[in-house]
């Protein structure tokens, strides 16, 4: 069955958890046991209807204060699809949540409430979509309730996200708008009578159309080695394989291969998934792959067709979104790890700071504080192999880890 990931952003008390809560409820996807407990709470909240939001709030905090902070996962199914959708939070202060939500997402739902309209966060949560090119959008005007189910109200709100639009790299046939009401069930999972002046689909009818293609784009083949299989058996004395996911494109028995970083060159002889055969591997797969020539091929390598090497370089620049509390600063020394790979790293410069409303960067920034978006200039101990993110997604983002907490301190986008 296909899956499709999706993203969801939107501003605080847009409706995000009582939409996801809403499309569990309207799909039978909520257990017993935790529909009782919406229930009871709700019942316990004073609410004379249920609060579906409390299906995703999985925290305490979340829960007393009626916001989203971490990112959640919820995993749905229907006859033709199944979802995985990342809850993530809407506060400013969380944009690093958002970013780390939307990194593997195919598709986003942006809400914006229909009272409200276009607002700071609505910018910021685009501009994040149209950073990590997330291909299908959902633009959800929620809570159309309370303005009488205006149609001019929403014709509005979606004059003035299509100026937003126009700013990005979007195409306006990757956005669609929809009118809903979560808390209603208003074209949430189905169309709804309350709005007969909409002539299109639920969120849920556009999102099953939807072609669930994995997030690695088309592109060039790109495998990064995670292990060497070595059986401990007779059997399989000779047997050399390396293990590891495969972006970009196919692979085939006979294709000619090089190795990376050594350049060296042989051609596939086997590929397997666990204990079975195959001639080729598609995109997205987790294989095993035997080349013809016993060469030297360890963990943090890059197999790729020959002809199709990647950039090979001890420098790159990249956007990157900032996530810890120490400011990014020139000199400054980290981990970066791309795919399989580490390598330490200097922050060369701080170029620009990117304003998130689109209306321009800041040139004279010299640091990324917490949660802000920047182009920067690193160095690198050795070469990495890498495409621009544009190209290929997985090939070409990295993190940085501090090295003396070895926390993830931001995300990086190849240029």
């Amino acid at each position: 069955m296909e899956v499709l990931k999706i993203a969801t952003a939107g501003s605080v008390d847009d409706g995000k958890s009582t939409l996801i809560g809403r499309i569990l409820y309207d799909t039978k996807s909520l257990t017993t046991d935790k529909l009782e407990a919406i229930e009871s709470r709700s019942k316990a909240n004073g609410f004379d209807y249920l609060d579906f939001s409390l299906a995703t709030d999985g925290l305490v905090a979340e829960r007393e204060q009626g916001i989203t902070i971490d990112v959640a996962h919820i995993y749905f199914s229907t006859a033709n699809k199944s979802y995985i959708i990342a809850d993530t939070p809407g506060h400013i202060e969380y944009t690093r949540n958002m970013v780390t939500g939307a990194s593997t997402s195919q598709a986003s739902i942006i809400l914006v409430d229909a009272r409200n309209g276009v607002i700071e966060q609505t910018y910021r949560h685009f501009f994040i979509n149209n950073l990590l090119r997330i291909k299908d959008v959902v633009v959800a005007v929620n809570k159309m309730d309370l303005v009488d189910y205006s149609e001019e109200k929403f014709n509005a709100i979606k004059a003035e996200f299509e100026n937003i639009i126009a700013k990005s790299d979007y195409k306006e046939q990757n956005i669609t708008f929809v009118p809903v009401s979560a808390l209603k069930g208003d074209n949430v999972v189905t169309t709804s009578d309350a709005m007969p002046w909409y002539k299109g689909e639920s969120i849920l009818d556009h999102l099953e159309k939807l072609n669930a293609q994995d997030v690695f784009e088309k592109g060039q083949a790109r495998f990064p080695v995670q292990t060497v299989v070595r059986p401990k058996k007779d059997e399989f004395h000779d047997f050399r394989g390396y293990a590891g996911k495969l972006y970009g494109n196919d692979l085939a028995v006979g294709d000619e291969v090089t190795v990376l970083p050594s350049l060296t060159k042989s051609t596939i002889k086997e590929i397997y998934f666990f204990d079975k055969k195959f001639e080729k591997a598609g995109r997205g797969s987790s294989i095993n792959i035997t080349l013809t020539d016993n060469i030297n091929v360890s963990r943090g390598d890059m197999i790729v067709k020959t002809g199709e090497e990647p950039s090979i370089e001890k420098a790159v620049t990249a956007k990157v979104c900032w996530m810890d509390s120490k400011n990014l600063v020139s000199r400054s020394k980290y981990l970066l790890k791309h795919g399989t790979n580490q390598v330490q790293a200097m922050i060369e410069s701080v170029d620009t700071v990117l304003a998130t409303d689109f209306t321009g960067n800041d040139s004279e920034a010299d640091s990324l504080t917490l949660n802000q978006i920047g182009t920067v200039k690193i160095k690198l101990a050795k070469p990495v192999f890498y495409d621009k993110y544009v190209d290929n997604k997985s090939n070409g983002s990295f993190i940085l880890i501090d090295p003396q907490t070895n926390n993830t301190a931001g995300v990086g986008f190849i240029e």
